[in-house]
Parts: structure tokens; C-alpha cells; sequence
């Protein structure tokens, strides 16, 4: 049977998410944002979730939608302070004990999903020593810098925006769109990539950015 991992609609792409997953979001300043997906996701209603994305409260992202409905436990995210002067839906639940809030060093965020991705389940890092966001972790010196044990972040689920697929799975993005897409795809158990485009001839492999083998679904959404 010839593989071909697109689904034809955004509901079927979110099938088997269950109460409780980790869920990567990509996206990072205007770029990368798989709000169909995201929307869908909500739509299908799976509580208690963790999400893993850089920032709670962007205003170009739909994660907010999942936070208002009440579906998200706990956000590790290195942004959590919204743009706007009032309190975000994320802001305020935070303010109230009603969700969980771990804050990462950008940097350390992304190496912990690379890391994850890889099979490396910690890492030592100077990034963040002495203060409140590595307190009570393991720390150690090395080559003469003081550093903190970082531990992987593995997810059920990781909702990847690219421009553009093939049938097998194969990813590019366009520009900063990539952000942490890469990443995301390698460490979780389940990727859905929404595209532009899902092509039925295969991508060249010298153009490929993320190979089918990390990518599980693929819903085409046009522009």
C-alpha cells in the first residue's frame, strides 16, 4: 500500500488525542502558528493538556482559545506577559492559581525539545544559575562555569505549521516559519503538520527541512 499520511479534514488530524497530552505548538513572533490545527484541537476537546510553546499569550496564536475553554493544565513556555496593558485569559488564570506556569530561558527551551527529540534525557547549561527559575535543580561546575541540570521535554502530540508537503510527509517551511517546527516534529510521539500545500509527487530530497519519518499527518489548508 503506497504511503500518503494527508487527511482530508482538521478533525481527522487531531483523532486519538486523548485527556492529559504534552502538546507542542510551533511558532515564534508573527511566524509559524498552526491555528487550524490549534482550533481543531479545541474542538475536540481533550483536557488537562500541557503546552509546550514559546509564548502563552501572542496575539497571532490560538492557543488562547484552549486556555479560555478551560482545557490546559499547565504552559511551559519562555514568554507568559502578554502585549496588551490589561491581563490576557492566560495572565489572569495564572493570577488566580486556576493553571500552571513553567518559564524557560528561550535558549534552554529549544535545547530541551532538541534534546528530547534525541534521545538525551538531560543536559547541564549556565543559562539561568542562581536564579528563581533554577532553583532546586541539580548544579554542577563545569569548565569552570557553574551550570544547571536541564532535563528533555518529549510530547504526545506536536502541531507543526510548514509551508509546504508531499504524500510521504516530507516538510518545508518558508523563512522563520521553521522556528521550532524542526525540533517539535522529532519529540513527540504524534505530528500533524499543517501546510499550504500537500503535494502528491515527493519533495526533493535536497530541499527537504523535516523528513516524513517524524511527520505522522498532514492537513493541506491553502494560504
Amino acid at each position: 500500500m503506497a504511503i500518503d499520511k494527508r487527511v482530508a479534514t482538521a478533525a481527522a488530524a487531531m483523532e486519538d488525542v486523548g485527556d492529559g497530552a504534552t502538546v507542542f505548538i510551533t511558532g515564534f513572533g508573527g511566524a509559524g502558528f498552526a491555528n487550524v490545527l490549534i482550533r481543531a484541537l479545541c474542538e475536540c476537546g481533550p483536557r488537562d493538556l500541557t503546552l509546550v510553546v514559546n509564548s502563552a499569550t501572542h496575539p497571532a496564536s490560538l492557543t488562547h482559545e484552549l486556555i479560555a475553554a478551560g482545557l490546559v493544565r499547565k504552559v511551559i513556555a519562555s514568554a507568559g506577559r502578554g502585549r496588551d496593558p490589561g491581563l490576557s485569559v492566560f495572565e489572569t488564570l495564572l493570577r488566580d492559581g486556576k493553571i500552571e506556569f513553567e518559564c524557560v530561558p528561550q535558549g534552554t527551551f529549544a535545547e530541551r525539545i532538541r534534546a528530547g527529540g534525541a534521545g538525551i534525557p538531560a543536559f547541564f547549561t549556565p543559562v539561568g544559575f542562581g536564579t528563581d527559575l533554577t532553583r532546586g535543580k541539580e548544579t554542577r561546575q563545569l569548565a569552570g562555569r557553574d551550570c544547571v541540570l536541564e532535563t528533555a521535554i518529549t510530547g504526545d502530540l506536536a502541531l507543526v505549521r510548514a509551508d509546504l508537503a508531499d504524500r510521504y510527509g516530507n516538510l518545508v517551511f518558508k523563512y522563520a516559519q521553521m522556528n521550532f517546527g524542526p525540533a517539535m516534529a522529532t519529540a513527540a510521539k504524534l505530528t500533524v503538520a499543517e501546510v499550504r500545500e500537500a503535494r502528491d509527487e515527493a519533495i526533493p530530497p535536497e530541499r527537504v527541512q523535516v523528513p516524513g519519518v517524524f511527520v505522522d499527518r498532514v492537513l493541506a489548508v491553502g494560504a
